[in-house]
């Protein structure tokens, strides 16, 4: 199997057996789409293009306000969380959630998706 192919499992399986996430993908730190499992309604090249932009301001952000390297990034809205994990040095892992997600679970789910992903890269 391809790297491509083992993220894109790896993602899939994230999204189906972890309640109330609704879509996931990985996108590098120039902004582009890696792996998804993302709804047909959503563009994989602008989420990947805000992916990156949002993480690139978050680093900077932490690190002018000394809060060390970014870990995770999490966007509330009214309709559910856009949380964004680190997988090593070269990408992110973009999750979206309904608005009733258990985070603890949530969180514990992305960290270990994203360690298995930073093997992969």
């Amino acid at each position: 199997m391809s790297r491509i192919e083992n993220l894109t499992k790896l993602i899939r399986n994230l999204s189906t057996t972890t309640p109330d996430i609704e879509a996931a993908a990985v996108v590098d730190n120039d902004g582009l789409m890696m792996a998804s499992s993302l709804p047909a309604d959503m563009d994989d090249d602008s989420v990947a293009a805000m992916s990156a932009a949002l993480l690139g301001i978050s680093e900077r952000m932490a690190d002018e306000l000394g809060r060390g390297d970014l870990s995770m990034c999490m966007i509330k809205g009214d309709d559910g969380y856009c949380i964004l994990t680190r997988c090593g040095p070269d990408a992110v892992l973009a999750v979206l959630t309904s608005p009733r997600a258990k985070l603890g679970l949530i969180f514990l789910d992305t960290s270990r998706a994203a360690k298995d992903i930073a093997k992969l890269l």
